[in-house]
């Protein structure tokens, strides 16, 4: 009998706010350590918490995106445990009454569509970060990410593959860059995420869990999911049982390994935290936040399959970032027609290049008017597809207006009938086996000839009346 894998995700985005969620000191990346710490951060005597307002009104339109339910009340709680970088010894955060709960990610996966279920969405302070990396062995403590505002989103354990999960998690992080409330920068720890994982079998009642903390990247997501999932099933099969505990990821030997045994809630002793009432979230306040969100990639993935007859796979790559989304909707409002082909390039050659100047499509340097005259110039036959290709590389190197690339390139396609029926005639008379070849049925033989024709043009010539010309000389001389 197969092993069924059950993953469920807690991620920790940090809000995209200038200060604190309970001081007025800076979140900025990159300043020397311990220089973003105020009073309230290090935990001297005598400092209070005062609440982020921004940060509340953040995990509001979190809420709203996933359709989740708002709290009416909600309460800030401590839970207690000792690490060096924790400086009060306890970190607020919520429990009982969390600022969101219940609600739904929809994902693409595969050639379906899915929605994972959230358990919740709760408010609460970042930890500070422990340096290894003095060579006398010993640990730095760096305080600047203290009190930084994180919105933990705890999912329900309901995806049953690494590839699974990888998807949540890519849909997850497109939702909250694209609502605004988190910028989303992985490598800056911005966005991370902790997996639970467990192996059972079909039918069967949930494993022993084990938490992988801290991933910061979709590909160290899966391969530790993948791993983890193949150490359980290898340990019960030899007969042995899974503890639940804590593992980290190691990159460099692709496996986990044991961090501590994994408490439970009880542990933790959650009691209320005295120095913060509860937080009061009005249905005005709701209002508000409401009219101020843009709205959700899900409605504009559902308006460009309806309206642009995208598929849901087209649509979800579409959506995958605002900046993404608006470059499609720019490029398209100049081109006016066939958004399927505008939609396969931004998906397609656009990407590409946005992965290989590792750049996000606000920063291209492809603007949405150069790439749809690329666009309408390809489609008015002025370019085939390979030279459209050619320019949009040209274009985002030079800068350079494409249709003047195409002049100086001598990239026009020849759509004269008169030169084309010549260039066929020329190929048909050399190509006397190819000929023969597609006389006898064999189609390939076919395209083999239009190869020769596009050869002999420099491939300029226009293949959709190659193709149509081709056909025609065939067809008459062999009747």
């Amino acid at each position: 009998m197969d092993w069924e894998i059950v993953v469920g995700l807690e991620t920790h985005a940090q809000l995209a706010t200038a200060s604190k969620i309970f001081s007025g000191a800076s979140t900025a990346f990159g300043a020397p350590p311990n220089t973003q710490a105020s009073a309230v951060d290090l935990a001297l005597p005598g400092t209070l918490p005062v609440l982020n307002r921004r940060a509340v009104e953040f995990a509001i339109r979190f809420g709203l995106a996933v359709g989740g339910t708002i709290a009416p009340l909600c309460a800030f709680e401590r839970k207690n445990y000792f690490y060096p970088d924790l400086p009060k010894g306890y970190q607020i955060s919520q429990y009982v009454q969390p600022v969101v709960a219940g609600g739904a990610v929809p994902i693409v996966f595969g050639d379906s569509e899915k929605r994972v279920q959230l358990t919740r969405a709760h408010l609460e302070e970042d930890a500070g970060k422990s340096l290894h990396e003095d060579l006398r062995a010993m640990t730095g403590i760096d305080l600047n990410r203290a009190g930084t505002p994180l919105l933990e989103i705890v999912s329900e354990p309901v995806m049953r593959s690494a590839a699974e999960a990888v998807a949540y998690a890519k849909a997850l992080h497109a939702l909250v860059r694209w609502i605004g409330v988190c910028e989303g920068n992985m490598q800056e720890g911005q966005f991370r995420c902790d997996a639970n994982v467990s192996v059972r079998r079909p039918g069967g009642p949930l494993g022993t869990r084990c938490e992988i903390k801290n991933l910061n990247s979709f590909r160290f997501l899966e391969k530790a999911i993948e791993y983890e999932a193949r150490r359980q099933i290898e340990l019960i099969e030899d007969g042995g049982r899974v503890a639940q505990e804590t593992r980290l990821f190691d990159p460099d030997r692709g496996e986990t390994r044991a961090m501590r045994t994994k408490e439970d809630a009880q542990d933790y002793r959650y009691f209320p935290d005295p120095d913060l009432l509860p937080l009061e979230i009005s249905q005005a306040w709701i209002a508000q936040v409401r009219a101020e969100m843009p709205a959700p990639p899900q409605s504009k993935r559902a308006r460009y399959e309806s309206e642009y007859a995208l598929s849901p796979y087209q649509a979800a790559l579409l959506t995958e970032s605002r900046e993404k989304s608006d470059f499609f909707e720019a490029a398209l409002a100049i081109v006016k027609r066939e958004p399927r082909l505008v939609a396969n390039w931004v998906n397609g050659e656009l990407a590409s290049l946005a992965n290989t100047l590792d750049a996000d499509f606000t920063a291209l340097p492809v603007t949405a008017g150069s790439f749809a005259d690329i666009v309408v110039m390809m489609l008015e036959g002025t370019i085939s597809a390979s030279a459209a290709k050619d320019v949009l590389t040209q274009v985002a190197r030079s800068r350079k207006d494409p249709r003047a690339i195409v002049e100086e390139r001598g990239l026009t396609q020849i759509s004269d009938s008169g030169a084309l029926e010549a260039a066929v005639d020329s190929v048909v008379a050399a190509q006397g086996k190819l000929v023969a070849d597609y006389r006898a049925g064999k189609e390939k033989a076919f395209n083999a000839l239009v190869g020769q024709v596009m050869k002999a043009t420099q491939g300029k010539a226009n293949p959709v009346q190659v193709s149509a010309i081709l056909k025609r000389k065939l067809e008459a001389s062999s009747s």
